[in-house]
């Protein structure tokens, strides 16, 4: 059975930290590009940022220096570094798993980030 599950969601202040995992089972893990999205209330679920098996990254233009993929390959996990975290990233964040050029693709359940004060 294929499963993505994030963790380390919470409630930060705005310029606090927190690290997000997502660990995977049931798959080939070198075969997966990961990447974790952002849904806020009312808005789509956009890409964040993503990470090749090779460590190639793209990142959206919001989170750039501040946030930092990664993944362990002999672990079978992904992470989220995030940084200097902001109101405006507040949303639940999703792990997504896809291989490309097929129709494979598997999401998490989120986790929930809230920046205030």
């Amino acid at each position: 059975q294929v499963q993505f599950v994030e963790s380390g969601g919470g409630l930060v202040q705005p310029g606090g930290s927190l690290r997000l995992s997502c660990a995977a089972s049931g798959i080939t893990f070198s075969r997966y590009v990961l990447g974790w999205y952002r849904q806020a209330p009312g808005k789509q679920r956009d890409l964040v940022a993503s990470i090749t098996f090779g460590e190639t990254t793209n990142y959206a233009e919001s989170v750039k220096g501040r946030f930092t993929i990664s993944r362990d390959n002999a672990k079978k996990m992904a992470y989220l570094q995030m940084n200097m975290l902001k109101a405006e990233d507040t949303a639940v964040y999703y792990c997504n798993g896809r291989v490309l050029g097929t129709a494979i693709n598997y999401w998490g359940q989120g986790t929930q980030v809230t920046v205030s004060s």
